[in-house]
């Protein structure tokens, strides 16, 4: 598909019409509306078994998407201030706002996520929470480069890299700029099990 500028790919995600793919601070994600997750699954002939994760650019925007307690949700909000926005997925009891689509096989969790990089996250306020995962086919290695992602994904909208440098750029005027690339290695994945946090996939970070 053809590289779009900011506004498209913003639009596109809005709109459900469309996948889009942006960069993180892990690799690259392949995105869509919550409720319209099936077309990622569709892309990636992935299994519906295999979850995916709700991205949004603050942690705010996401615990309406989980349901808890008010002890473990004082757990949680504590875990996300330390280590979000970052490389770690937290997997937690679904609300009923959850789209059913974001994990077929098991509605009643979800892995919730803020990138800590700022090309994302201002993305992600403008359209709000998206389902994600890694661009991909199921089962080979995640995709890094735009041309890559154009040549394998011809109905994914993707940026003009012109314009995301230029994005960078200003972002990194008022962030950390080196957020900016992506580690290329995937997020540490914890799911709440009640009582604690159990690894499911260890990644970048750490948990103390």
């Amino acid at each position: 598909m053809p590289q779009v500028s900011f506004d498209t790919l913003i639009e596109a995600a809005r709109s459900g019409t469309q996948l889009i793919s942006f960069p993180t601070d892990t690799v690259p994600a392949l995105a869509s509306r919550p409720d319209r997750a099936s077309l990622i699954y569709d892309a990636k002939q992935r299994s519906e078994t295999k979850p995916l994760i709700l991205m949004g650019s603050d942690i705010e925007d996401l615990w309406d998407y989980v349901v808890g307690t008010p002890e473990e949700r004082s757990i949680w909000q504590e875990t996300a201030a330390q280590y979000l926005p970052g490389a770690l997925t937290l997997v937690l009891p679904a609300s009923e706002k959850l789209p059913r689509q974001m994990n077929p096989t098991d509605p009643t969790t979800i892995g919730i996520r803020v990138p800590d990089h700022p090309v994302a996250r201002d993305l992600l306020r403008q359209t709000g929470p998206l389902a994600t995962t890694s661009v991909n086919r199921s089962g080979e290695p995640a995709l890094r480069a735009i041309e890559d992602i154009n040549t394998q994904f011809s109905n994914v909208l993707t940026f003009f890299p012109e314009q995301f440098r230029a994005i960078e750029q200003q972002l990194a005027q008022t962030q950390d700029p080196d957020a900016m690339v992506g580690s290329g290695l995937p997020s540490t994945v914890v799911k709440w099990t009640g009582i604690g946090w159990k690894i499911l996939r260890q990644g970048t970070v750490r948990l103390a």
